[in-house]
């Protein structure tokens, strides 16, 4: 079995933090005053709540992990090897009925298990009429796939509705029918309209759902495919999101977000030369796919300020930038699905390896097993003190998986392996032994070794199924 190499140890100027923390690292679990972060969870105290205490334990934290070459060849692999992966602007110019049947029953499944709004309990009649809303009935012999792009970020969902959909009465945290969002300026490519109209059922480069009607904008396929090889060489959000100036003359391109990672071509505005209103020279231009007057689709300048967290090109593929960008998001709130704004684990993961030039599937259950990744398998036998080891061997950037939810890891401290992720919660031992579940509902730094899986007190650890990294 491939083991990873040994952290590097500790530079001398963070003596001092260490010393704070080899005190508390198996501390009891503390009420703690509020705001008192370090009161959450054991061993965490504040200076780790900044990347530079975990880059500056490092050697060479600024040694490219990839060059550009292997990071294209590494997208290439992903894109090559792993079959959650879509090209919308490569489907056949036509499908048969049957298999965009197929593509839409295998998402929009009827519920086998009862499912609630803040109204109460979806009935059987409500369960009928969203099974009407997907129109299967409706879908010809024959579908000629139609390309657009996304203008605003927009949620991607299970069944043709905005109405969230929960597991139990109350508990609205994760809202069952959301599966993903698109930000502006992705491609997709359409293949059936919801019964209403209101609905697109797409397929985009890592999701295939529906997406509000009003949130795409159909062209040419030359036309989308030329855009996208403008983005690909264009500004890219290096922070957790960025947005375009408020301009009231043009509110298709007004205080649009864009998600890091994201990519928009940029233009070449004269400085002087007033753009809506606004001298461009104190930012950037870009170009955002809009409707046209006519509803087909068209392209319009946005600018974004210098002030943004943007850049030219994706940054290195670097332990330091991999931290840094993990932590752009501290303190996010959870977004299953990337809802309410937000995302949730392997969206966060996505979103800091996109940065990077970095293409990741967009579920935990395909990052796990992906073949184009370097993978080390956790078998369920696993002894603990083999699975410690591991996570003690694993380097800064590393992913780690169990069922459902997917870890960074940041760093060590004194054998203690540390790791960032975005979760909507975990399980903690108290001193008395009993057990308490701990709602962190976002992004957070916390230690392997305390974290309890449920309330019956499984370790995380003993959870884990893989481990992969990006090389």
């Amino acid at each position: 079995m491939r083991m990873f190499p040994k952290s590097t140890p500790a530079r001398p100027f963070a003596l001092l933090a260490l010393l704070a923390v080899a005190v508390v690292l198996h501390a009891p679990v503390r009420a703690g005053s509020p705001g008192d972060a370090a009161s959450t969870m054991p061993g965490l105290v504040e200076p780790m709540l900044s990347p530079a205490f975990w880059i500056d334990r490092l050697d060479a934290p600024d040694a490219p992990l990839l060059d550009r070459a292997g990071i294209a060849a590494q997208d290439a692999r992903m894109r090559r090897l792993d079959n959650t992966l879509h090209d919308p602007l490569a489907l056949p110019r036509s499908l048969d009925r049957a298999a965009v049947t197929a593509r839409i029953a295998g998402l929009s499944a009827r519920p086998s298990q009862p499912r609630y709004t803040v109204d109460g309990a979806l009935d059987a009649a409500a369960l009928d009429a969203l099974e009407s809303t997907l129109a299967l009935d409706a879908i010809p012999e024959s579908v000629t796939p139609r390309t657009g792009l996304v203008l605003r970020r927009a949620d991607l969902r299970a069944f043709p509705t905005s109405q969230p959909v929960f597991s139990r009465p109350g508990d609205t945290a994760i809202d069952r029918f959301q599966e993903d969002a698109l930000f502006p300026g992705a491609p997709v490519a359409v293949l059936h309209t919801s019964r209403d109209g209101a609905w697109y059922f797409v397929v985009s480069e890592r999701y295939t759902a529906w997406i509000e009607r009003a949130h795409v904008v159909l062209g040419p396929h030359e036309t989308v495919a030329a855009y996208v090889a403008r983005a690909a060489k264009g500004l890219v959000v290096t922070g957790a999101t960025a947005r375009t100036v408020h301009t009231p003359e043009v509110p298709a391109v007004s205080d649009v977000q864009l998600e890091m990672g994201v990519r928009v071509p940029r233009l070449d505005w004269p400085a002087d030369t007033p753009l809506n209103g606004q001298l461009p020279g104190y930012g950037y231009v870009v170009e955002l796919p809009v409707r046209g007057d006519d509803g087909a689709l068209a392209f319009a300048p946005a600018a974004i300020p210098r002030a943004a967290d943007v850049a030219t090109d994706v940054l290195p593929l670097t332990r330091a930038h991999l931290i840094g960008q993990a932590f752009k998001f501290l303190g996010e709130r959870y977004g299953w699905g990337h809802r309410y704004n937000a995302r949730d684990c392997s969206g966060f993961v996505s979103e800091i390896y996109r940065s990077v030039g970095v293409l990741l599937p967009r579920n935990t259950s395909a990052q796990s097993v992906s073949p184009a990744l370097d993978r080390i398998e956790v078998a369920p036998g696993t002894p603990y003190a083999q699975r410690l080891q591991l996570l003690r061997d694993a380097d800064v950037g590393d992913m780690v998986f169990i069922p459902g939810h997917v870890m960074l890891v940041i760093g060590h401290v004194d054998g203690e392996p540390w790791v960032i992720h975005d979760t909507a919660g975990t399980h903690l031992r108290e001193p008395d032994g009993t057990i308490r579940r701990q709602a962190l509902n976002g992004v957070v730094v916390t230690p392997m070794t305390p974290l309890l899986a449920d309330a019956d007190g499984t370790r995380m650890i003993d959870r884990i199924t893989s481990i992969q990294r990006v090389r």
